[in-house]
């Protein structure tokens, strides 16, 4: 797996407004689900924050931090489908220290 190809701890996203994946928490609205989204510094329609990158303005589509479990860089054009949410129960799995 390329080191690109891999989940990583929200803490280390990028917040200079470029496109990553995120793996969006099961809720009661349902499953774990991955989602394009971008860091936002706020403009006259929201305040800074996590937004989905399909987001309209006046119709904007925020993400509380929590929940929002990790993130990984956009793939390489030669990925031919969207990877998976990450669903494990261990953080320290996601985050490289569950040894």
């Amino acid at each position: 797996m390329d080191d690109t190809d891999r989940w990583r701890d929200m803490a280390s996203a990028p917040r200079d407004g470029s496109r990553i994946l995120v793996t969006i928490r099961p809720s009661e609205q349902g499953p774990a689900e991955v989602d394009l989204a971008y860091w936002s510094n706020g403009d006259q329609f929201a305040g800074e924050g996590w937004r989905a990158s399909d987001s309209s303005p006046g119709h904007i589509i925020e993400y509380a931090e929590p929940e929002l479990k990790c993130w990984m860089p956009m793939p390489s054009a030669s990925r031919t489908s969207m990877p998976s949410p990450w669903e494990g129960d261990d953080e320290q799995e996601l985050y490289g220290s569950g040894i």
